[in-house]
């Protein structure tokens, strides 16, 4: 027991009993340690090590919701490109490991100084984990990378490129999201709610990452949609006119999409409640993300669900349940919900769940309008109702969960005090990250399609991405039908590959040892 904190045999009620005690050696050792259990310093060290195991076990959840996205993924593609679609999912994994070791923690929270007023726009110290002692906080801040990377991978699946795809999840994971989180989370970026003097006395309260994470992820998977293109036959016939009606690409597997989104459910309890740990008053905070990630999840699923069939049988005259908007529907309202479920009551919750299940259905159809085409519907889901739960916060936080999380209960959300401050915070970071990712997303994206290196081979994208990058010929039996000329076509270009390579090998050669292979073939012509 010598190598904790003494601070309790000093108590005078621990010195009055001891004096009744007499000199007894096992007693007076055990008044000791129930002395030191009670001490201040004990309980530090006891609360550091459950908050490092607590938060390291929420990191595993949220990692975990990387096999979410990869079901969810390969269950809405044809069968032709599951292998490509997981294995995108999987080098997010792996891609953002890197980038966040090397770079992204730095850029994220580097030289942070809580005491300072002074703010700025990147981490500036930290690269390669060099001086980092709170190593759960860079695996728990890692894992929120790899997650707003792997929210594009769904939107362009089945018509990417390998290449493109991993140069904008590295990219992303390593220098757009990290200046997303200094902005917001960082002890000295200009929009934190935790900085000594944050913006407008508020700064922007984004709990554990609606707008950080999921509008950073959504709003990168838009920009990219709307240069990559549709994928063929979506939107227009083989002569490229316009169809009246969009074709359906239905996904081989409901039983994978309903895999992903369970798994993602069960993961975003790693995601919101396991944030609480890292704020004032964790007991209190922890619970309640719990519940109102809860609340809002399944109040979304319910109102997309029935909101759906509503409209089906308004316009329609055909209404019947729609499974995939129970789904894509639960999932809003638990992206909606991150952004405040440490702040406002459960209550809130419900309406922030009920608004985003009617935002996804909107946001879907106003996709198909303006032709962008999303296989997973990412955008409606990540962009929408994260910027919708970072507006919702100006509107609900409560008073008395600000004080909980955040130490302070002035400027709360507009319903409670009348007080648009916190509101107007709200709205600065959510145009923040907009304009942020333009700048940076939208120009790389532009250089990749001009340099022919973003959108897949047109014969690619119709043998399918796992025949054509992953070898072999991996056809589902009840895949979309591909005709045996195009078959044919992609073998014949795989043997001019070969050929040219082998030819390629040949020129690449020096003419000295083209003069021992003419030299050799003479001998061998004379013999």
């Amino acid at each position: 027991m010598t190598d904790y904190p003494q601070d309790g045999a000093n108590d005078p009620v621990v010195d009055a009993c001891l004096s009744d005690l007499g000199e007894d050696a096992a007693q007076l050792l055990l008044l000791r340690c129930v002395a030191n259990a009670h001490s201040e310093g004990l309980n530090h060290y006891f609360w550091e090590f459950s908050r490092n195991i607590l938060l390291v076990y929420s990191t595993a959840l949220v990692f975990y919701m990387q096999s979410g996205f990869a079901m969810l993924c390969a269950g809405a593609v044809r069968k032709k490109n599951v292998g490509n679609t997981m294995l995108k999912n999987l080098l997010d994994a792996c891609g953002a490991a890197l980038a966040f070791f090397i770079v992204g923690y730095a850029f994220a929270f580097g030289g942070d100084d809580p005491e300072s007023t002074k703010k700025t726009f990147i981490g500036t110290s930290n690269f390669f984990l060099m001086d980092v002692e709170d190593l759960a906080f860079w695996l728990f801040q890692y894992a929120f990378s790899a997650a707003s990377a792997t929210i594009v991978a769904g939107t362009l699946a089945e018509r990417c490129q390998m290449a493109a795809y991993l140069g904008y999840s590295v990219l992303l994971g390593g220098f757009v999201y990290p200046v997303v989180a200094h902005s917001v989370w960082s002890a000295n970026g200009f929009l934190s709610a935790t900085a000594k003097e944050p913006l407008w006395g508020v700064g922007m309260i984004d709990f554990a990452g609606s707008a950080v994470v999921h509008m950073t992820g959504g709003t990168t998977a838009l920009f990219a949609s709307s240069i990559l293109g549709p994928r063929r036959g979506r939107f227009h016939d083989e002569t490229g006119r316009a169809l009246v009606k969009p074709k359906e690409f239905p996904g081989h597997s409901v039983a994978l999409q309903m895999l992903g989104t369970f798994t993602l459910w069960f993961g975003w309890y790693g995601f919101n409640a396991g944030s609480a740990l890292i704020h004032l008053n964790a007991d209190a905070v922890l619970p309640l993300s719990g519940v109102n990630t809860t609340l809002a999840g399944g109040t979304a699923g319910i109102v997309a669900l029935f909101v759906n069939l509503y409209l089906l049988e308004r316009y329609t005259g055909e209404a019947f349940f729609d499974l995939k908007y129970l789904m894509n529907g639960a999932l809003s309202g638990l992206a909606a919900i991150t952004g405040s479920c440490g702040v406002v009551e459960p209550w809130a919750s419900v309406v922030v769940g009920a608004v985003a299940g009617v935002l996804y259905i909107f946001g879907s159809w106003a996709l198909i309008r303006m032709r962008l085409d999303d296989a997973v519907d990412a955008i409606p889901v990540h962009m929408l109702n994260g910027a919708w739960g970072a507006f919702a916060t100006g509107l609900l936080a409560s008073p008395r969960r600000l004080q909980d999380a955040y130490g302070r209960s002035d400027h709360a959300g507009l319903f409670y005090t009348g007080d648009g401050t916190l509101l107007g915070a709200q709205c600065v970071g959510i145009l923040f990250i907009i304009g942020w990712v333009m700048f940076t997303m939208f120009p790389f994206f532009i250089w990749l399609d001009m340099k022919g290196w973003f959108r897949s081979d047109p014969l690619d994208e119709i043998i399918g991405l796992d025949t054509s990058y992953h070898g072999g010929f991996m056809l589902g039996a009840n895949d979309d039908k591909v005709g045996p000329e195009y078959i044919s076509a992609m073998q014949k270009r795989k043997e001019e590959n070969k050929g040219s390579r082998q030819r390629g090998n040949i020129a690449d050669r020096s003419n000295d040892q083209l003069e021992d292979i003419e030299e050799d073939e003479s001998h061998l012509f004379e013999t």
